[in-house]
């Protein structure tokens, strides 16, 4: 028998799911937003403890906002253990601990990845991920997410290829070579280093992919001690997959989200989808800076429907009149990250 939590979790997602396209407005994300906010009061203890010290939320720039390492801390969700079968973790280190987020099912989330990749118009083509896949590492939440954008938008079979303790798969680079010489445009997935481990392969010098392939890094050297400027990243991609900066795309998400911000190429800031919302936060005044200043991401994402709507990160950002510049982890924070979990496999 479904608890009342279920049963009323079950009509909000239904409400949420017909939220996520492009034109929704910004009275209704309000709307809607107040109302997720409501049910995860309700039923989310620890979130309800956290709101009681604070004002009643009158629009959704008004929602309280967790910090980021309360799901290392505290169980974030709207449900008991026994109701949540799937588990996303951030990657933990010694004294860190891990942050969870639990989920009913990943009926929403993949619904959120799905719509938020189909807004970026992007070519169906063959998909290699340089990730494991998600049977391979299920509670990863980056391994979960490029599994559904390979096997949902892969036209043939998707191939999984992950370096493994900074070594690359030999199938990857005869496959580079086999669509560098057929012709055949490719999509590449993967961590940027992931990427940066093809790159310093020595069987890896030019391939040259086919006009209309692109490749898509998210980020992450947390964990290895690597740290590679943005512009150098990108000209590695011209100098040995021939790509151009806007045939790279990038992605800022986390373990703790359900949604994701993408940018294209260089010198573009992060843009969320429509229902999702990010803010610019001055640490000391708890408001939104102003354009062109730099400050702490809090982001509002309405299909975390059930755990926190509302999250304070740990990455500084530049707002800019339309998404964020994003600026990295703030000094003060300890690494961890989506990102670093399927890195984990490359350096371990």
């Amino acid at each position: 028998m479904k608890s009342a939590a279920v049963t009323e979790y079950r009509e909000l997602e239904a409400r949420v799911r017909a939220a996520l396209r492009e034109d929704l407005r910004e009275a209704e994300f309000d709307a809607l937003a107040l109302e997720v906010h409501a049910f995860q009061k309700r039923w989310n203890a620890p979130y309800a403890k956290f709101c009681a010290t604070r004002a009643v939320a009158t629009t959704w720039r008004e929602i309280p906002a967790v910090p980021q390492g309360a799901f290392k801390t505290a169980r974030l969700s709207c449900f008991p253990p026994e109701e949540t079968p799937v588990t996303f973790r951030t990657s933990g280190t010694t004294g860190e601990g891990y942050g969870e987020h639990h989920f009913l099912d990943t009926g929403l989330y993949d619904a959120a990845v799905l719509a938020g990749w189909a807004r970026l118009g992007l070519p169906r083509l063959p998909h290699v991920v340089l990730a494991p896949a998600a049977e391979a590492a299920p509670h990863s939440s980056l391994s979960h997410m490029l599994t559904r954008l390979a096997t949902r938008r892969s036209t043939g079979e998707a191939h999984f290829l992950p370096p493994e303790n900074g070594a690359v798969d030999p199938a990857l680079l005869r496959l580079l070579w086999q669509v560098s010489a057929d012709g055949t445009p490719v999509a590449l997935l993967g961590t940027a280093l992931a990427f940066v481990h093809l790159f310093e392969n020595r069987e890896c010098r030019s391939f040259k992919l086919p006009a209309g392939s692109f490749a898509l890094e998210t980020g992450g050297y947390k964990g290895s001690g690597r740290e590679i400027p943005k512009a150098e990243l990108y000209g590695m991609f011209g100098e040995h997959l021939g790509l151009a900066p806007d045939a790279v795309l990038n992605e800022y998400g986390m373990t703790e989200l359900s949604s994701q911000f993408y940018t294209r190429g260089l010198g573009r800031p992060h843009e969320e989808p429509p229902w999702l919302r990010a803010l610019v936060i001055d640490p000391e005044t708890g408001g939104e800076v102003a354009l062109g200043e730099t400050g702490v991401l809090r982001i509002f994402d309405l299909a975390n429907l059930g755990s926190v709507l509302a999250i304070e990160t740990q990455d500084l950002a530049v707002r800019r009149e339309r998404g964020f510049e994003l600026l990295g982890r703030d000094p003060a924070a300890l690494p961890r990250g989506c990102s670093r979990a399927a890195d984990e496999r490359l350096h371990r």
